[in-house]
């Protein structure tokens, strides 16, 4: 059946064609498994609460008419704006317009959030543009530039919010501008198509602009929540929609609320962080964590942009999911909110999640796969800009980014046919990993560090699970050893080391090559042993109990990689090519809708052997003893090119097998 819904309806429509429901939430008490409702353009100011659950075969469907169109947002226009002083307004709010959830009095807060200021979940704009809140009046009143701000010339624009007698007042500086001429909107709801209750599975949500909601922080330890998402449900599609303004993350993969340990870190203090999570994990598998349950979705071709923490987010409920085809830029570049769960992707549990054919740029780190990225694939993505621009004020180590974050994962983690071109490329603080066949202009970060609880005289490692191979069930915990890396058939040129990153590295003592490293190629990986030498270890004749060689390092796997512009290979690298005498560019560029990628490296490339990578090259990711396989467990070869070209026996290394200086690497 057909639902139809027009922004334009007079009341007492009935939802058929001729008479349209007025909103989308009457649709949705009515929708069953097999209907379509069909949203004519609009804005649509309400939060859907999908009430029933489509069936696999039969979704139901919310589809805009007109791609883009039909709007749903979680804001309300402001029009009651009186002059306060110089550049600044002051609106009174009745609190009756937010009902239970008050965005102006409830602070954002969770486990892994670290910002020192308060701030709220609800949010000002001017004109499509977040403001900047201030925690004083004053901030108000005499607004300075932020320089941690990756846009600090808009930080002057800033917002206050009080209580007085019943009402929210905001108090803002519109730096000149009537925001009684202008359009001036506050966030005042917590979702916008998000489901109040778990289990509503197969429901699929296209063409949609959503927008501007008043989200809570969404760390693994707590309920994760976003402007989009499943709640914990099973085969979603999230498809062709602009996703953009949501004051923590756009869409949400993530945990359901388990009350016993909600924030339990940060509420009780008895346990750390990671212990809680831990907890989580197991009591999610004893309450239907399973593969049949949850997960199995897809987000895909859609426009994900400016989400204070991150565009899509996920514990646990996004496994078996794939994530393709979507532009995500411009996440937490205010730089309001800090923490550990920051990202244009932020991901734990990827089990058998596929990240595919992404545009992602200028976000606050591109992609963290954090804890059992098993069975991950990251393939034909397209990475740039996801460290702060120039001279930008680093207030701490997390907010140097880099394209991919691999943190405490056992793996089998896939990294492949990508184009990395951040000034630093991944951050492996992690094993059980495969890069191959990438373009890779920046550098390793935290190789063999980051992998435990920071304690200064107690060890304090992170013991982090592992699954049955394609399923959720745990299979057992092990801290991490490091390596147990396999770096084939990539392109490693580097860039100039940034300054300012060069004095940030020296400035907190982390410029060494197992920290902030700015020196692409394999080299932190020196001293890792080869496979021949770390198994030579493990015989019956060999048994010392004063031998560390079951916590000691894990072997790291090389063939086929081209090093340029000084990129430099780890000391047993092996079957490489250095080339010191020419100079290799690269660049990206936007033409008719599409990002060109320029590069000569291939020019320069010298005749080399290459291994034909496969799941029998790559063999076992150590800890789950894994294939590195496809998420039906049938095995891999990767004779496929970034394009979907096929490959030579012996292929050129690098994502691209053929052509010469120019591809098009993403847009239609």
């Amino acid at each position: 059946m057909d639902i139809y819904v027009s922004a334009q309806a007079p009341r007492g429509g009935d939802g058929t064609k001729k008479a349209p429901f007025g909103t989308i939430s009457q649709a949705a008490k009515i929708a069953r498994a097999g209907d379509t409702v069909l949203v004519g353009p609009g804005v649509y100011r309400e939060w859907v609460d999908p009430q029933n659950a489509g069936e696999e075969g039969a979704p139901i469907t919310y589809r805009s008419i007109e791609p883009g169109a039909a709007v749903i947002t979680g804001a309300e226009p402001v029009k009651c704006w009186q002059p306060y002083e110089g550049n600044v307004w002051a609106a009174r709010v009745s609190n009756g317009l937010f009902g239970a959830y008050n965005p102006y009095t409830t602070l954002i807060k969770g486990d892994w959030y670290f910002s020192e200021k308060p701030y709220h979940t609800g949010e000002v704009y001017l004109n499509g543009r977040s403001m900047y809140e201030a925690d004083s009046l004053e901030g108000v009143l005499n607004p300075v530039v932020y320089r941690c701000s990756w846009e600090p010339e808009n930080t002057l624009y800033r917002w206050y919010t009080c209580q007085e007698e019943g009402m929210t007042v905001i108090y803002a500086n519109f730096q000149g501008a009537d925001p009684n001429k202008e359009d001036v909107e506050i966030n005042v709801r917590r979702n916008c198509f998000y489901p109040s209750k778990t289990g509503v599975n197969y429901i699929t949500l296209s063409g949609f602009t959503v927008c501007r909601a008043a989200t809570q922080w969404a760390p693994p330890t707590a309920y994760q929540e976003g402007m989009i998402g499943p709640h914990w449900s099973k085969g979603w599609v999230i498809e062709d929609c602009e996703v953009s303004d949501s004051k923590c993350s756009g869409i949400s993969l993530g945990k359901y609320l388990q009350p016993n340990n909600e924030n339990k870190w940060t509420t009780k203090w008895l346990k750390d962080g990671t212990q809680t999570e831990r907890d989580a994990i197991c009591q999610a598998q004893r309450e239907g964590w399973t593969k049949e349950n949850i997960g199995h979705h897809t987000v895909r071709r859609c426009n994900i942009h400016h989400c204070g923490q991150t565009g899509i987010v996920g514990h646990l409920g996004g496994v078996f999911s794939v994530i393709e085809d979507n532009h995500i830029h411009h996440i937490n570049n205010k730089q309001d909110l800090g923490g550990a769960e920051i990202g244009g992707i932020k991901m734990h549990a990827a089990i058998d999640v596929i990240y595919r054919r992404n545009h992602i740029h200028h976000c606050t780190r591109g992609l963290w796969l954090d804890w059992q990225a098993q069975g991950t694939r990251v393939t034909q993505n397209l990475f740039h800009d996801n460290v702060p621009p120039m001279n930008t004020q680093i207030d701490n180590g997390l907010a140097i980014g880099e394209d991919i974050f691999v943190e405490v994962s056992h793996g089998p983690t896939l990294i492949d046919n990508n184009l990395l071109l951040s000034p630093c490329a991944c951050r492996l603080s992690t094993q059980g990993i495969a890069l191959a066949h990438n373009f890779i202009a920046g550098s390793f970060t935290w190789v063999g560090r980051g992998t435990d609880n920071g304690d200064f005289d107690t060890p304090s490692p992170r013991y982090t699970p592992y699954h049955v191979p394609h399923r959720t069930e745990i299979a057992g915990f092990m801290t991490i050893l490091h390596g147990d890396a396999r770096f084939y058939n990539n392109i490693f040129v580097q860039q100039p080391p940034r300054r300012d990153l060069v004095r940030e590295a020296e400035k907190g003592a982390m410029d060494t090559l197992d920290m902030l490293n700015l020196t692409c190629g394999t080299l932190p990986y020196d001293g890792y042993p080869t496979a021949e030498q770390y198994f030579a270890r493990f015989t019956e004749k060999v048994h010392d109990r004063h031998d560390d060689k079951y916590y000691s390092h894990l072997p790291v796997y090389t063939g086929g990689n081209a090093y340029f512009n000084g990129a430099q290979p780890c000391d047993s690298e092996q079957g490489f090519v250095t080339d010191s005498e020419h100079a290799i560019t690269w660049a990206l560029e936007e033409r008719e809708g599409k990002t060109l990628f320029t590069t000569n490296a291939y020019e320069f490339l010298p005749a080399m052997s290459t291994p034909l990578v496969s799941t029998r090259l790559m063999g076992l990711a150590f800890e789950p003893e894994q294939p590195f396989e496809d998420p039906d467990g049938s095995p891999l070869t990767l004779n496929k090119d970034y394009l979907g070209r096929h490959r030579a026996v012996s292929p050129r290394p690098g994502p691209f097998e053929g052509g010469e200086g120019v591809w098009a690497v993403f847009g239609e």
